[in-house]
């Protein structure tokens, strides 16, 4: 953590709290508007633009937390206060409790802010209040501060995770979302990895870059800067992919020749992985309900050397659209609630409403039913979601096998798999346990 940095106007206190209000008031993805802060400010240090990050996601990570210790010196609440206020308070108070940036700069810069935007008589509110503030964090002791992450969860979903992970493993599941993982690249060709990594090593020399941990193709860059402006980028010798989504496109298993089904494409990730594993040989189709993510599919395959046989249109929740024929690979990476994405998208926990356990498992459901229509007799389904929720994952798979009984549970085929997985048909893949995002991914073959 820096103790020291650079304060002012668009310094990195000030670009957090402006991502921080965009989230509150925009509902913005944190990481977009960190990225869209970040490109606009160029004359920031590598070690302020360190903090400005750890800012933003520490703050988010505990918001709840943060606001309820802020009310305790509030007597007539914090309600009336607009989401900038909010920001540069909740940043500030952020940083009393969690870093060792000192209190004088954490305080001043924020009532500095609030002068400068809101007036005097706010500006004296805010400087009284984070006083206190900074006054309790310094006697509050750590078993507290440790607990400001699961306290910060709803009540709801602390229990969802309890079910999936038991009490210690979604203790350890939270404290492993602390801070933002390293951006991870994906090296097109298989045994490329290692020539890359020395290329880009000499290419950014102050950043790092460390082969991944259970992705044979995976390339953990920290510190690098904007990914595109990395060599190998323009000429398609790698992407960026988080590596648990690497392995999960991998587990499909796809050989050469074979026709795949991409049923819940997105913008492309997995897609890639597919197209390049079947070749010139096979064919993969791209299904989406955005038409703008089909389009931005295209434009990657097409910046790799890929490319999809067809892309369609369609809600496998009403139906299969122009979707034809039958499959050998089906991956179906369906909707979710994102919870294991919490240490990239920490504003998730935000946002989640416990009646997402109920319509959410429903959607994945039918969508996984109408794709498995499609799977050719002795075909491979995979059902992946980036949750860690049961209701998502196990519960999910098993009303599958109710309502298509010709399907049944089969090993994880891919050595990538194998050799974390063993003989078992699904895995939830952890954060504290493999270094990657958290997903649940499950094998099913057709009898037929």
């Amino acid at each position: 953590m820096v103790v020291k940095s650079s304060g002012g106007s668009g310094g990195p206190r000030d670009l957090a709290a402006r991502v921080i209000e965009r989230v509150l008031k925009q509902d913005a993805f944190a990481a977009a508007a960190l990225q869209a802060e970040l490109s606009r400010a160029a004359q920031l240090e590598p070690r302020d633009r360190a903090l400005a990050t750890e800012l933003v996601y520490g703050t988010l990570r505990v918001l709840p937390w943060l606001r309820a210790e802020l009310g305790r010196f509030a007597p007539r609440g914090l309600g009336s206060l607009d989401a900038r206020v909010m920001a540069r308070l909740t940043v500030a108070a952020y940083q009393l409790y969690f870093t060792r940036v000192p209190a004088f700069a954490a305080v001043s810069e924020a009532v500095d802010a609030v002068r400068s935007e809101r007036g005097a008589r706010l500006a004296g509110f805010a400087n009284a209040l984070l006083r206190k503030v900074a006054t309790r964090a310094g006697t509050l002791g750590e078993e507290a501060r440790s607990r400001a992450a699961v306290e910060s969860l709803p009540p709801w979903l602390r229990r969802a995770l309890g079910r999936a992970l038991g009490p210690e493993g979604a203790d350890a599941f939270l404290r492993a979302t602390g801070g933002p993982p390293a951006v991870a690249l994906r090296v097109e060709h298989e045994g490329e990895r290692d020539a890359w990594l020395a290329r880009l090593r000499a290419a950014a020399p102050h950043a790092t870059f460390a082969p991944g941990s259970i992705s044979p193709r995976a390339i953990l860059a920290r510190g690098g800067g904007r990914p595109q402006d990395l060599p190998g980028w323009a000429e398609g010798a790698w992407t960026v992919q988080e590596e648990g989504s690497q392995v999960a496109a991998l587990a499909l298993g796809v050989r050469q020749g074979e026709a795949v089904l991409d049923a819940c494409a997105g913008r492309g990730n997995k897609t890639s992985v597919l197209a390049r594993a079947a070749g010139a040989t096979g064919s993969v189709d791209a299904c989406d309900t955005s038409p703008a993510k089909l389009a931005q599919l295209a434009a990657e395959l097409a910046r790799l050397g890929l490319r999809a046989r067809a892309t369609y249109g369609v809600d496998w929740t009403v139906g299969s659209g122009e979707v034809q024929g039958l499959y050998d690979r089906i991956l179906v990476d369906a909707p979710c609630t994102g919870t294991g994405t919490l240490r990239r998208r920490p504003e998730i926990a935000l946002r989640l409403r416990e009646d997402d356990l109920l319509e959410t498992p429903r959607a994945q459901l039918a969508i996984a039913v109408r794709a498995a229509s499609h799977l050719a007799p002795g075909g491979t389904l995979l059902y992946v979601v980036c949750s860690v929720l049961r209701e998502e994952g196990e519960d999910v798979v098993d009303a599958l096998l109710r309502e298509r009984p010709e399907l049944a549970p089969a090993p994880l085929e891919a050595p990538e798999m194998r050799a974390i997985a063993g003989d078992a048909p699904c895995i939830r893949l952890l954060p504290h346990v493999h270094g990657t995002d958290g997903y649940f991914v499950a094998r099913l073959v057709s009898t037929r």
